[in-house]
């Protein structure tokens, strides 16, 4: 069982998609390695003890052995570990610097606000684009990511492991972060339980060439300042359908129906203040995205 983690990569860190990433990954195996030589060293001598010193049917009132202390035994023991932790711990301090990530003088960088809600996250792009769950990164580019959350929410954690280590989104605090990727899609989960929906806290990160992001980035602001963007379903499936369901039966919230949603003023009260245990899930939104989103219902269940 235990090879075929292994194999699996189960029991290992995935594989490395930004520098930084590659730095936690050379620690891990270092360290790693480390650890499995002082369990070796400790483990097959104690088994070897235990079945040559064993008592063999002698009676308990006979004395084994008497074995009696060996100071340059007692000196390795005592330096031998102190050897290793200075190895770790220089290796470790050489390694950290890199695992966050900086600009290099004149380098274009994209910074993106990471917000942790109950239960999505939302992301603020520099030109006002909002984009819900799914942030899309320039490849080969350096990304710096200002994680927080709102002061009325809980604490999150925000983790894509193939790109970067966890940061916590505290809330009214931000903490940074960097990473620099290769096209691709990558997946990740809030890391800390932050209430009964939280397994449903899923980010993804699409990272995709450099020429296209800035395309989309230019034509998303455009088309969420003229309502034509999918930010509304984006919101619904982000913050809304984790708990109504994706058809609005139900889940662990009340089912949504035509009537429900088709007064706006209603919704944009119980999405920014929450009602009984629905969490304040758009208490910072703006105009924009409150439209989006109840025009979104609106079209959504209108035949319901």
């Amino acid at each position: 069982m235990l090879f075929t983690l292994l194999a699996a990569g189960g029991l290992t860190p995935v594989d490395p998609d930004s520098p930084n990433t590659q730095r936690i990954e050379d620690l891990y195996w270092f360290v790693g390695f480390w650890a499995a030589l002082v369990l070796l060293s400790v483990a097959v001598p104690l088994a070897i003890f235990i079945a040559r010193y064993r008592s063999r049917g002698r009676s308990r009132a006979v004395e084994g052995p008497q074995v009696h202390g060996s100071t340059r035994l007692e000196i390795a023991w005592t330096v031998v570990p102190v050897v290793i932790l200075l190895i770790v711990t220089v290796f470790t301090f050489y390694k950290l610097p890199g695992i966050t990530l900086d600009a290099e003088a004149g380098e274009d960088v994209t910074r993106i606000r990471v917000e942790g809600r109950q239960f999505y996250w939302q992301y603020r792009y520099p030109n006002g684009v909002i984009a819900i769950d799914t942030l899309r990164a320039p490849a080969d580019r350096l990304v710096e990511l200002e994680i927080t959350a709102p002061e009325s929410d809980v604490i999150h954690s925000y983790w894509v492991p193939d790109l970067f280590a966890k940061f916590d989104a505290i809330p009214g605090r931000t903490t940074e972060t960097a990473f620099r990727g290769e096209p691709g899609t990558y997946h990740g989960q809030c890391a800390e339980f932050c209430g009964i929906q939280h397994a449903e806290m899923f980010a993804t990160i699409e990272v995709v060439a450099a020429d296209e992001f800035d395309t989309w980035l230019s034509e998303e602001a455009r088309r969420q300042e003229t309502g034509d963007s999918a930010l509304g379903e984006q919101i619904f499936v982000g913050a809304c359908a984790k708990c109504h369901g994706d058809e609005g039966q139900g889940l662990i919230g009340p089912a949504l129906s035509a009537s429900a949603v088709s007064n706006a003023s209603v919704v944009e009260d119980i999405v920014r203040n929450g009602r009984g245990k629905m969490p304040m899930v758009g208490e910072e939104w703006d105009d924009r995205q409150m439209k989006a989103l109840t025009d979104y219902l609106r079209e959504r269940f209108s035949g319901s």
